[in-house]
């Protein structure tokens, strides 16, 4: 395993806790529930509206956590050579890259369905 692997590991299971002044606090550690790809269903869709005419791709439906998310945006993005962003649960990326974006969830292995013309 690479220390990039190892590094994402250790910071999604990580919760932030930092330090308690509570003598009897109890830290119990969080499992992270994993719905695998095949259990997601992901739309994507074209956008201009209030960006200055400018054609975005916004993937919607995404369960994972935010990591998960960075994770998969960042991957989308340097496989389409573009920009782009995450929020609110949702994938931005700049420019027309639907069909592009569309072969790359499938080939993970996400249900996807293209919305809109």
């Amino acid at each position: 395993m690479s220390k990039k692997n190892k590094i994402k590991k250790r910071k999604l299971n990580e919760d932030g806790f930092v330090y308690s002044t509570k003598n009897d606090f109890n830290f119990e550690n969080k499992t992270v529930e994993e719905t695998s790809n095949k259990e997601q269903n992901l739309t994507v869709h074209i956008e201009k509206k209030n960006r200055a005419g400018k054609t975005v791709t916004i993937i919607r439906g995404f369960t994972g956590n935010q990591l998960e998310l960075k994770i998969l945006e960042k991957d989308i993005k340097s496989q389409c050579s573009t920009g782009g962003t995450s929020k609110n649960k949702e994938i931005i990326i700049q420019g027309n890259n639907r069909n592009k974006i569309l072969g790359i969830l499938e080939s993970k292995g996400f249900n996807v369905k293209k919305v809109g013309s």
